[in-house]
């Protein structure tokens, strides 16, 4: 395959600017993991009796089995307030599936969807490789949090991928696709491979029933013949409030990730017919229910990723291991090498082509950015690896990823284009 096959893909369509809220995020999350990081290398015993301060002091209920005894800060974050922030960018992934122009619509989804599982392969595959050669701790199982590397970043790849591609180019939006699909799969798949007792999953029927009930009392669209009491009823957002906590309830008694709690009710709301594109500034002008709750979202999820920063993100500078290196060779290496396998592969066999607007040069900048892994495997790391220096020594992997984006800008400037 030329490069000339991968850049001349037709016309390339229009591109609706991303909304600048997505910054805001960035820094939140950032500004969190600096006050932690600070706190915790200066005083770290107050910095974890903090965090596992208890909100509640009393034990959930017994089908909550994976539990702690009482409501930590720490977990109140993970648990509940990052709901809030999955489904905020899944609302952006399922409105690129389904809705009319959607990015991932058709034929569309084929190499965004090669590049996201080809990008998280390389990853587990490098971590599984790089475990078996450098990890030296006796209590880490062979293959232990293979899972963490697939994930990525939404917020912080968004920030370098903005500055390298600009606000409106393709490629940003096809780097947003990737992350937001592969943190979703990633800590679903986590879920799944981390149940203790798969019967817990028959409670998921609750999540069901709660989004089946709520799309048909409010998501449908109006009938020709609907009266307006019907079409004022439509418009009502808090039967999708109450869906989300009973939602929210299946998920954590089944023993995923609570955090993925209020993703089954995302389908049910009612939506506009069109896509406009990943975080686009133009859906601030819409007023369907799904839109006006992603908007009524963005300060709460600002004030979350600070939050999460803050109780997930704190680096101790003494940490450095070799699970350091199996973290960064994972997302450095396996990452990009993947994604661009998979791309290069898939247009050889399939004769499919690279998504419109973008070339080999942009599918090197894009697999690079992928090399950054933060919040999501920041949110799996304390049950993916025994705690103490394992699990620090993984924290600070991740947080060295950062400096993916550095080398990103540093590469696209000598590659920019002629």
């Amino acid at each position: 395959m030329t490069t000339g096959h991968f850049a001349r893909m037709g016309p390339v369509p229009a591109m609706y600017r991303v909304s600048p809220f997505v910054r805001h995020f960035a820094w939140a999350l950032l500004g969190g993991a600096g006050v932690a990081t600070a706190w915790v290398n200066v005083s770290p015993a107050s910095y974890y009796d903090a965090m596992e301060w208890r909100i509640v002091d009393l034990s959930l209920p017994a089908v909550f089995a994976s539990a702690p005894p009482g409501l930590t800060f720490q977990v109140f974050v993970a648990d509940i307030l990052m709901a809030l922030f999955l489904a905020f960018i899944g609302k952006e992934l399922w409105e690129a599936l389904v809705l009319r122009r959607g990015a991932l619509s058709g034929r569309q989804a084929i190499m965004p969807a090669a590049m996201t599982f080809g990008a998280m392969a390389g990853g587990v595959i490098f971590w599984l490789a790089l475990s078996n050669l450098l990890q030296t701790a006796e209590e880490v199982a062979p293959g232990m949090g293979w899972y963490l590397p697939a994930a990525s970043d939404v917020v912080l790849c968004y920030v370098i991928g903005r500055h390298v591609f600009g606000a409106d180019h393709p490629a940003l939006h096809v780097l947003l696709l990737i992350t937001i699909a592969s943190d979703i799969i990633t800590l679903t798949v986590h879920g799944l491979w981390s149940l203790d007792d798969p019967v817990r999953l028959l409670w998921l029927a609750l999540p069901l029933i709660a989004s089946l009930t709520v799309w048909r009392l409010c998501g449908r669209s109006p009938g020709p013949d609907a009266t307006e009491q019907d079409r004022r009823r439509l418009q009502m957002v808090w039967p999708y409030a109450l869906a989300g906590i009973v939602a929210w309830i299946g998920v954590a008694a089944s023993g995923l990730p609570p955090a993925l709690g209020l993703l089954p009710v995302v389908p049910a709301i009612a939506h506009a017919d069109r896509a406009f594109g990943i975080f686009a500034e133009a859906e601030h002008f819409l007023h369907d229910p799904l839109n006006r709750l992603a908007q009524a979202l963005v300060r709460p999820v600002a004030v979350v990723l600070f939050l999460f920063g803050l109780t997930h993100g704190a680096v101790d500078l003494l940490a450095l291991a070799p699970t350091t290196l199996i973290v960064l060779g994972a997302l450095w290496i396996g990452k990009p090498l993947g994604c661009i396998a998979a791309t290069v592969g898939v247009g050889i066999a399939f004769g499919q082509r690279m998504p419109p607007g973008l070339s080999l040069r942009d599918l090197l900048l894009i697999a690079l950015i992928l090399g950054i892994g933060f919040t999501v495997p920041a949110l799996m790391l304390d049950p993916a690896l025994p705690g103490g220096a394992v699990r620090e020594a993984a924290r600070m992997g991740l947080a060295f990823s950062l400096f993916a984006g550095p080398i990103a800008i540093l590469v696209s400037r000598l590659m920019r284009p002629v």
